[in-house]
């Protein structure tokens, strides 16, 4: 192309654009806060406040006796019709004109253990200053972290929460464009446009006559550069032109619910991950800082599991989070092993959950006919 190219004049008192995280030794030290760093991602978590006690081992929790719940026909020849209405290559008949032989009630015991704990961690952020109000050092000391106060959620729900530690601001120039304001655009390289990636900068596309103008840059083989709209030079990105920050300690302080679910195994036909979503009724709930193993309940797997998983939750997370409240819960989740016969032959299938759902090994044809 033999259009001469026109470079931008750049003011030398610009500078090159500096890194998007502030270098190494470029905050102040504050007391309690000693390994916060920049960044968006936080440090690891403080760790808690000193241990609570821990519950006396030879208390337990005691489960009241429970009725088995059953399932009529009715309920499970019209579970069966909503369910094979949704496949379109199940047949409705088999379901509208099947016989049932046995409706099998099953004992199927679902226990929770939920653990709410509380973390907290930190790190240095930074806002362009334009005049803002300063919360510095020179309003006292920074309240370490488990002493700021912060506004908790309800119990059991996850919830993120960032807020400024008090007493932690301070201003400083712009590291990255070095107070100045405005950076070269590293885009363009500080030329104002960039080469046509249409036609790879000759300003022309095509092979032999078939060769024709560019478009898209009008035959210059280049662009305005969208950054700096052709200036060679943009506002800071990270002071956007005030020169100054505002750099404080942000605290994210996460709440989570911790939760174990256990069902014993005892139906190998019946695939236990179809209890996820359905719900039972809930019978035993035992709430307080730190619950008691079950003792004493019909099913020793659940006791088990329950002495199991409280002792793995306090050991887990104790030392990362504070453990605020724990709750267990035990559900009867009702659970039919229907048996039916079909034109002759004998099948089966299951209705669990509170919202009767249904789980079939094997359905009759859809091409049987009456």
């Amino acid at each position: 192309m033999d259009e001469k190219e026109d470079f931008v004049v750049i003011d030398p008192s610009i500078p090159e654009e500096g890194p998007s995280a502030p270098p190494p030794g470029w905050f102040d030290c504050v007391t309690g806060y000693e390994d916060s760093k920049g960044g968006e991602n936080p440090d690891e978590n403080y760790h808690p406040p000193p241990p609570y006690a821990l519950p006396d081992s030879n208390q337990n929790a005691f489960v009241p006796n429970v009725r088995l719940p059953t399932v009529s026909e009715d309920v499970a020849r019209e579970a069966l019709l909503q369910f094979v209405e949704k496949k379109w290559s199940y047949s409705s008949k088999p379901a509208k004109h099947l016989v049932f032989k046995d409706l099998r009630p099953l004992t199927v015991y679902r226990y929770r253990l939920e653990t709410y704990t509380e973390s907290r961690s930190s790190a240095w952020e930074s806002e362009p200053y334009s005049g803002q109000y300063v919360d510095g050092p020179q309003n006292g000391m920074s309240p370490p972290p488990w002493e700021v106060q912060v506004e908790y959620p309800q119990k059991y729900t996850d919830v993120i929460l960032k807020v400024r530690v008090p007493h932690s601001a301070v201003i400083k120039g712009c590291y990255r464009c070095q107070c100045a304001g405005s950076v070269r655009c590293s885009r363009c390289h500080s030329r104002g446009k960039v080469r046509c990636l249409h036609c790879h900068g000759h300003g022309r596309r095509g092979a032999g006559k078939n060769r024709r103008m560019c478009t898209l840059c009008a035959g210059r083989g280049h662009k305005r550069c969208t950054q700096c709209h052709g200036r060679g030079i943009k506002v800071c990105p990270t002071c956007q032109g005030q020169r100054n920050l505002l750099h404080f300690i942000q605290l994210t302080v996460t709440w989570k619910n911790q939760v174990m679910a256990f069902i014993p195994d005892k139906l190998p036909e019946f695939p236990l991950k179809n209890f996820e979503k359905v719900s039972g009724d809930n019978f035993f709930e035992d709430e307080n800082l730190l619950v008691y193993p079950i003792v004493g309940f019909p099913d020793q797997e659940i006791c088990e599991m329950s002495k199991k998983g409280i002792e793995g939750h306090i050991s887990k997370f104790s030392s990362i989070s504070r453990i605020l409240q724990q709750r267990q819960t035990i559900e009867l989740v009702p659970l039919t092993h229907a048996f039916y016969t079909y034109h002759g032959k004998d099948y089966d299938y299951f209705v669990y959950g509170k919202e009767n759902q249904i789980y079939i090994p094997k359905y009759p044809s859809a091409c049987t006919i009456l």
